[in-house]
């Protein structure tokens, strides 16, 4: 082993935002450096850092002629209550991905895909 993971870092325009979103869906705390760098430990210590990036475009999904880049993976145990309170929170729903069993796709509120997952070994 080389190293360990310390943080998933997403790059935005609004990081406090962002952190308060992710907040919100993974539980645990924000703790902001300044207003270029917020970063959510959730209860398992886990972060999420959200680092300011004013010429951040949000990566297009489903594009066959691009990628998502990253996106993060939620376990859920009620995919239809997690849904409600994504949406909540500010996520939009993506309609068109392909062969959701398991799983359903939204975009945080900066872009970035992200999967309600349940029903998965």
């Amino acid at each position: 082993m080389i190293g360990r993971l310390r943080s998933v870092v997403l790059d935005c325009r609004d990081p406090r935002a962002l952190a308060e979103f992710y907040a919100g869906l993974l539980g645990g705390e924000i703790a902001a450096q300044d207003d270029t760098w917020v970063v959510v430990t959730d209860p398992a210590g886990r972060r999420v850092a959200c680092q300011y990036s004013p010429e951040h475009e949000p990566p297009d999904f489903p594009d066959s002629r691009g990628s998502q880049q990253l996106h993060l993976d939620i376990e859920v145990d009620d995919p239809d209550v997690a849904q409600r309170q994504v949406l909540t929170l500010g996520a939009t729903r993506v309609t068109d991905a392909v062969g959701e069993d398991n799983f359903r796709v939204f975009r945080d509120p900066a872009g970035h895909p992200f999967c309600l997952v349940w029903g998965i070994d």
